[in-house]
Protein backbone atom coordinates (compact mmCIF):
# COMPACT_ATOMS: atom_id res chain seq x y z
CA UNK A 1 0.00 0.00 0.00
CA UNK A 2 1.46 3.34 -1.01
CA UNK A 3 1.49 5.73 1.90
CA UNK A 4 0.03 9.11 1.16
CA UNK A 5 2.40 12.05 1.31
CA UNK A 6 1.68 14.63 4.00
CA UNK A 7 0.17 17.14 1.59
CA UNK A 8 -2.04 14.44 0.05
CA UNK A 9 -3.24 13.29 3.45
CA UNK A 10 -4.08 16.80 4.61
CA UNK A 11 -6.45 17.16 1.64
CA UNK A 12 -7.66 13.59 1.22
CA UNK A 13 -11.04 13.75 2.93
CA UNK A 14 -12.89 16.81 1.67
CA UNK A 15 -14.18 15.49 -1.65
CA UNK A 16 -17.32 14.07 -0.02
CA UNK A 17 -17.42 15.68 3.42
CA UNK A 18 -21.05 14.73 4.03
CA UNK A 19 -20.33 11.01 3.55
CA UNK A 20 -17.22 11.24 5.73
CA UNK A 21 -19.28 12.87 8.48
CA UNK A 22 -22.01 10.23 8.28
CA UNK A 23 -19.86 7.14 7.74
CA UNK A 24 -16.96 7.48 10.16
CA UNK A 25 -17.58 5.77 13.53
CA UNK A 26 -17.80 7.82 16.70
CA UNK A 27 -14.96 7.90 19.19
CA UNK A 28 -15.64 5.83 22.32
CA UNK A 29 -16.86 7.75 25.34
CA UNK A 30 -14.04 6.63 27.64
CA UNK A 31 -11.59 8.89 25.84
CA UNK A 32 -13.70 11.97 26.44
CA UNK A 33 -14.17 10.92 30.04
CA UNK A 34 -10.38 10.95 30.30
CA UNK A 35 -10.27 14.48 28.89
CA UNK A 36 -12.74 15.50 31.58
CA UNK A 37 -11.28 13.62 34.53
CA UNK A 38 -7.55 13.76 33.79
CA UNK A 39 -7.12 16.77 31.54
CA UNK A 40 -9.64 19.03 33.26
CA UNK A 41 -11.98 19.63 30.33
CA UNK A 42 -14.93 21.62 31.68
CA UNK A 43 -16.98 24.68 30.73
CA UNK A 44 -14.67 27.52 29.83
CA UNK A 45 -11.65 25.37 28.88
CA UNK A 46 -9.71 27.26 26.20
CA UNK A 47 -9.03 24.62 23.57
CA UNK A 48 -7.69 23.97 20.09
CA UNK A 49 -8.14 20.98 17.80
CA UNK A 50 -5.76 19.96 15.03
CA UNK A 51 -7.33 18.52 11.87
CA UNK A 52 -10.95 18.23 13.02
CA UNK A 53 -12.18 16.97 9.64
CA UNK A 54 -15.97 17.15 9.78
CA UNK A 55 -16.07 17.61 13.54
CA UNK A 56 -16.93 14.23 15.07
CA UNK A 57 -14.69 14.94 18.05
CA UNK A 58 -15.36 18.68 17.89
CA UNK A 59 -19.01 18.22 18.77
CA UNK A 60 -18.15 16.28 21.92
CA UNK A 61 -15.49 18.80 22.93
CA UNK A 62 -18.10 21.55 22.73
CA UNK A 63 -20.58 19.48 24.71
CA UNK A 64 -18.03 19.05 27.51
CA UNK A 65 -17.26 22.75 27.68
CA UNK A 66 -14.37 23.53 25.31
CA UNK A 67 -14.80 27.30 24.93
CA UNK A 68 -13.42 29.07 23.06
CA UNK A 69 -12.53 26.28 20.63
CA UNK A 70 -10.17 26.92 17.71
CA UNK A 71 -10.24 24.29 14.95
CA UNK A 72 -7.25 24.23 12.60
CA UNK A 73 -8.24 22.58 9.31
CA UNK A 74 -6.08 22.84 6.15
CA UNK A 75 -8.65 21.36 3.73
CA UNK A 76 -10.81 24.32 2.70
CA UNK A 77 -13.72 22.01 1.85
CA UNK A 78 -13.73 20.52 5.33
CA UNK A 79 -13.26 23.96 6.86
CA UNK A 80 -16.37 25.19 5.06
CA UNK A 81 -18.28 22.11 6.28
CA UNK A 82 -17.21 22.87 9.87
CA UNK A 83 -18.35 26.47 9.60
CA UNK A 84 -21.78 25.36 8.42
CA UNK A 85 -22.07 22.57 10.97
CA UNK A 86 -21.13 24.61 14.04
CA UNK A 87 -22.49 27.99 12.95
CA UNK A 88 -20.14 30.29 14.85
CA UNK A 89 -19.55 28.08 17.89
CA UNK A 90 -16.04 27.22 16.65
CA UNK A 91 -13.32 29.47 15.24
CA UNK A 92 -12.14 27.69 12.09
CA UNK A 93 -8.58 28.49 11.00
CA UNK A 94 -8.04 27.46 7.37
CA UNK A 95 -4.38 26.49 7.33
CA UNK A 96 -1.96 23.88 8.57
CA UNK A 97 -1.20 23.66 12.26
CA UNK A 98 2.40 24.66 11.54
CA UNK A 99 1.22 27.93 9.97
CA UNK A 100 -1.71 28.66 12.30
CA UNK A 101 -1.36 31.99 14.15
CA UNK A 102 -1.84 30.81 17.75
CA UNK A 103 -0.70 32.90 20.69
CA UNK A 104 1.82 31.41 23.12
CA UNK A 105 0.66 30.24 26.56
CA UNK A 106 -2.99 30.78 25.62
CA UNK A 107 -4.72 27.37 25.74
CA UNK A 108 -5.72 24.94 28.47
CA UNK A 109 -6.17 21.94 26.18
CA UNK A 110 -4.89 20.86 22.77
CA UNK A 111 -6.35 17.88 20.91
CA UNK A 112 -6.04 15.87 17.71
CA UNK A 113 -8.40 13.03 16.75
CA UNK A 114 -7.03 10.64 14.11
CA UNK A 115 -5.10 13.50 12.52
CA UNK A 116 -1.75 14.05 14.21
CA UNK A 117 0.05 11.61 11.88
CA UNK A 118 -0.33 14.23 9.13
CA UNK A 119 2.16 16.60 10.81
CA UNK A 120 5.87 16.36 11.53
CA UNK A 121 5.89 15.15 15.11
CA UNK A 122 8.78 17.09 16.62
CA UNK A 123 7.89 20.44 15.05
CA UNK A 124 4.21 20.08 15.87
CA UNK A 125 4.76 18.95 19.47
CA UNK A 126 7.06 21.89 20.11
CA UNK A 127 4.34 24.22 18.86
CA UNK A 128 1.71 22.43 20.96
CA UNK A 129 3.87 22.99 24.03
CA UNK A 130 4.40 26.64 23.11
CA UNK A 131 0.72 27.52 22.82
CA UNK A 132 -0.40 25.59 25.93
CA UNK A 133 -0.24 27.37 29.25
CA UNK A 134 1.67 25.83 32.12
CA UNK A 135 -0.48 23.02 33.52
CA UNK A 136 -2.40 22.65 30.26
CA UNK A 137 -2.92 19.27 28.60
CA UNK A 138 -2.24 17.68 25.24
CA UNK A 139 -4.36 14.73 24.05
CA UNK A 140 -4.12 12.86 20.74
CA UNK A 141 -6.10 9.77 19.88
CA UNK A 142 -6.81 7.44 16.98
CA UNK A 143 -9.51 5.01 15.95
CA UNK A 144 -7.40 2.22 14.40
CA UNK A 145 -9.06 -0.12 11.90
CA UNK A 146 -7.80 -3.63 12.55
CA UNK A 147 -6.10 -5.56 15.31
CA UNK A 148 -3.39 -8.13 14.52
CA UNK A 149 -4.15 -9.97 17.76
CA UNK A 150 -7.71 -10.87 16.76
CA UNK A 151 -9.10 -12.89 13.89
CA UNK A 152 -10.61 -10.66 11.22
CA UNK A 153 -12.76 -12.67 8.80
CA UNK A 154 -13.77 -9.77 6.58
CA UNK A 155 -10.17 -8.63 6.19
CA UNK A 156 -9.17 -12.12 5.11
CA UNK A 157 -12.12 -12.46 2.73
CA UNK A 158 -11.28 -9.17 0.98
CA UNK A 159 -7.50 -9.57 0.87
CA UNK A 160 -7.34 -10.73 -2.77
CA UNK A 161 -9.72 -8.04 -4.00
CA UNK A 162 -7.65 -5.34 -2.37
CA UNK A 163 -4.29 -6.75 -3.39
CA UNK A 164 -2.44 -5.00 -6.22
CA UNK A 165 1.08 -4.37 -7.37
CA UNK A 166 3.19 -2.44 -4.89
CA UNK A 167 3.68 0.59 -7.15
CA UNK A 168 0.06 0.84 -8.27
CA UNK A 169 -1.83 3.93 -7.12
CA UNK A 170 -4.90 1.72 -6.97
CA UNK A 171 -3.35 -0.56 -4.39
CA UNK A 172 -5.39 -0.66 -1.21
CA UNK A 173 -5.30 -2.90 1.81
CA UNK A 174 -7.03 -2.62 5.14
CA UNK A 175 -4.66 -3.62 7.90
CA UNK A 176 -3.79 -2.69 11.42
CA UNK A 177 -0.96 -0.27 12.04
CA UNK A 178 1.95 -1.67 14.09
CA UNK A 179 0.45 -0.25 17.25
CA UNK A 180 3.13 -1.30 19.74
CA UNK A 181 5.92 0.26 17.69
CA UNK A 182 3.89 3.42 17.14
CA UNK A 183 3.14 3.60 20.85
CA UNK A 184 6.84 3.56 21.71
CA UNK A 185 7.69 6.08 19.00
CA UNK A 186 4.90 8.48 19.96
CA UNK A 187 5.76 8.35 23.66
CA UNK A 188 9.40 8.94 22.78
CA UNK A 189 8.40 11.96 20.68
CA UNK A 190 6.41 13.42 23.58
CA UNK A 191 9.17 12.70 26.10
CA UNK A 192 11.70 14.40 23.84
CA UNK A 193 9.88 17.72 24.37
CA UNK A 194 11.18 18.96 27.71
CA UNK A 195 8.06 21.05 28.27
CA UNK A 196 5.87 17.94 28.70
CA UNK A 197 5.48 15.62 31.67
CA UNK A 198 3.19 12.76 32.73
CA UNK A 199 2.96 11.24 29.24
CA UNK A 200 0.53 8.32 29.23
CA UNK A 201 -0.81 5.83 26.71
CA UNK A 202 -4.05 3.84 26.79
CA UNK A 203 -5.65 1.48 24.28
CA UNK A 204 -9.00 -0.25 24.29
CA UNK A 205 -10.32 -2.79 21.82
CA UNK A 206 -13.84 -2.94 20.46
CA UNK A 207 -15.85 -4.28 17.54
CA UNK A 208 -17.49 -2.19 14.83
CA UNK A 209 -20.57 -3.81 13.28
CA UNK A 210 -21.71 -2.55 9.88
CA UNK A 211 -24.37 -3.26 7.31
CA UNK A 212 -23.18 -3.64 3.73
CA UNK A 213 -24.18 -0.05 2.95
CA UNK A 214 -22.44 1.26 6.05
CA UNK A 215 -19.29 -0.69 5.21
CA UNK A 216 -19.23 0.62 1.66
CA UNK A 217 -19.71 4.20 2.82
CA UNK A 218 -16.99 3.84 5.44
CA UNK A 219 -14.41 2.31 3.12
CA UNK A 220 -15.06 5.15 0.66
CA UNK A 221 -13.70 7.55 3.31
CA UNK A 222 -10.31 5.85 3.66
CA UNK A 223 -7.52 8.13 2.54
CA UNK A 224 -5.93 5.65 0.13
CA UNK A 225 -9.03 5.74 -2.06
CA UNK A 226 -8.40 9.42 -2.77
CA UNK A 227 -5.54 8.44 -5.11
CA UNK A 228 -7.62 5.87 -6.99
CA UNK A 229 -9.42 6.78 -10.21
CA UNK A 230 -13.21 7.04 -9.64
CA UNK A 231 -14.06 4.08 -11.90
CA UNK A 232 -11.51 1.88 -10.11
CA UNK A 233 -12.72 3.11 -6.72
CA UNK A 234 -16.31 2.17 -7.51
CA UNK A 235 -15.21 -1.24 -8.81
CA UNK A 236 -13.41 -1.98 -5.55
CA UNK A 237 -16.28 -0.74 -3.40
CA UNK A 238 -18.78 -2.79 -5.40
CA UNK A 239 -16.59 -5.86 -4.93
CA UNK A 240 -16.42 -5.29 -1.20
CA UNK A 241 -20.19 -4.95 -1.07
CA UNK A 242 -20.67 -8.24 -2.94
CA UNK A 243 -18.42 -10.06 -0.47
CA UNK A 244 -20.27 -8.49 2.45
CA UNK A 245 -23.62 -9.64 1.09
CA UNK A 246 -22.70 -13.09 -0.20
CA UNK A 247 -20.21 -14.26 2.43
CA UNK A 248 -21.34 -12.32 5.50
CA UNK A 249 -25.08 -11.96 5.00
CA UNK A 250 -24.90 -8.17 4.96
CA UNK A 251 -23.35 -7.92 8.43
CA UNK A 252 -19.65 -7.04 8.67
CA UNK A 253 -17.59 -6.91 11.85
CA UNK A 254 -14.29 -5.04 11.98
CA UNK A 255 -11.83 -5.16 14.85
CA UNK A 256 -11.07 -1.72 16.24
CA UNK A 257 -8.58 -0.23 18.68
CA UNK A 258 -8.79 3.27 20.10
CA UNK A 259 -5.42 4.64 21.22
CA UNK A 260 -5.08 7.70 23.46
CA UNK A 261 -1.95 9.69 24.34
CA UNK A 262 -1.97 12.45 26.94
CA UNK A 263 0.71 14.69 28.42
CA UNK A 264 0.77 17.70 30.74
CA UNK A 265 2.56 20.97 30.01
CA UNK A 266 5.03 21.76 32.77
Amino acid sequence: MRDLRTEEGRNAFGEDAANYDAARPDYPGWGFACLRDRCGLKPGTRSFEIGPGTGQATAKLLELGAEPLVAIEPDVRLAAFLERKFAGRVTVVKTTFEDAPLAADSFDLGTAATSFHWVEQGTALNKVAAVLRSGGWWAAWWNVFGDPEREDAFHEATRELLKKEADSPGQYTVQARPSSRERDARLTDIDSIAAFETAQFEVRKWTLTLTTAQMRALYATFSQFSIVEPVERERILDGLARIAEVEFGGRVERNMCTELYTARRR
